[in-house]
């Protein structure tokens, strides 16, 4: 009845489908998140976002409802298999570039994918930023960096054999919009190439064809920061400083992927 709890036990897809369930059933219940993957307890469980995937679309049914309370336990993530946590190592990454905090830590110490410290740092920067700007107008768009392209690498696995993790397809996202970011807003190549050169000693190569760049050209399309349909970046001018709102050129796109 109205008066129920939802418990939502699991990773980020457990916790954002609970919580739109949640948000909507009856007009709306009380739930509770205890993320059990490191990508959960560091981005998909905090943040109020709930969502869910229309067709392979990410994320295009949802909105912002908040938990009672997010529970975490890092005895969790000892059952995790290591790809599972290099996905959520991911975003653990994203946010130590865009705040440039822990990046130095991270980059030299690439053993240290995670510690009661890290997942804390990374939960207070998400906290920040959504307690300034809940409905993302303005600063929340910064932890949507390698987003606009990963979600689309993301989509365009949804539907193959082989599917890629989050935080694998984010990664990707991450190390073109780096080269992006260097070609329009004058990030150091240095840094990008060391964004670059640290993903990839937790995530294989994957290829691409002419074909899926076209294709992830085209998904990109359908992300949420786009307007009249004119597809809008997060950007870096360097470590901790975050441009949003940038149009990009689709050949701009496909020359990132030779870079990656």
């Amino acid at each position: 009845d109205r008066n129920s709890l939802l418990i939502n036990l699991g990773g980020g897809v457990i916790t954002d489908m609970g919580g739109f369930i949640g948000s909507t059933y009856k007009r709306g219940i009380n739930f509770v998140n205890i993320p059990t993957t490191l990508l959960s307890m560091v981005d998909a469980s905090i943040g109020s976002k709930t969502g869910i995937n229309l067709s392979s679309i990410k994320n295009q049914i949802g909105l912002f409802s908040d938990p009672l309370s997010v529970i975490i336990d890092t005895q969790y993530l000892e059952t995790l298999s290591k790809k599972e946590i290099n996905s959520g190592y991911a975003e653990i990454f994203k946010h130590s570039i865009i705040s440039n905090s822990n990046f130095k830590k991270l980059v030299e110490n690439p053993n240290l994918v995670y510690d009661e410290d890290i997942i804390a740092n990374s939960i207070e920067l998400k906290n920040k930023v959504v307690k300034e700007d809940k409905f993302e107008n303005d600063v929340r768009k910064h932890l949507n960096f390698g987003h606009t392209i990963g979600h689309a690498v993301e989509s365009l696995f949804m539907n193959k054999k082989n599917k890629l993790l989050h935080g694998e397809a984010i990664a990707i996202g991450m190390i073109c919009e780096s080269y992006i970011s260097n070609k329009i807003k004058g990030l150091e190549l240095s840094k990008a190439n060391k964004i670059k050169t640290h993903l990839n000693k937790f995530f294989n190569k994957v290829s691409f064809s002419k074909k899926d760049i076209e294709e992830i050209c085209n998904l990109i399309k359908y992300d949420k920061k786009n307007h009249l349909n004119i597809p809008k970046f997060v950007l870096l001018k360097d470590l901790g400083l975050v441009v949003s709102n940038v149009d990009v050129d689709l050949n701009l796109i496909a020359d990132s992927f030779d870079y990656y």
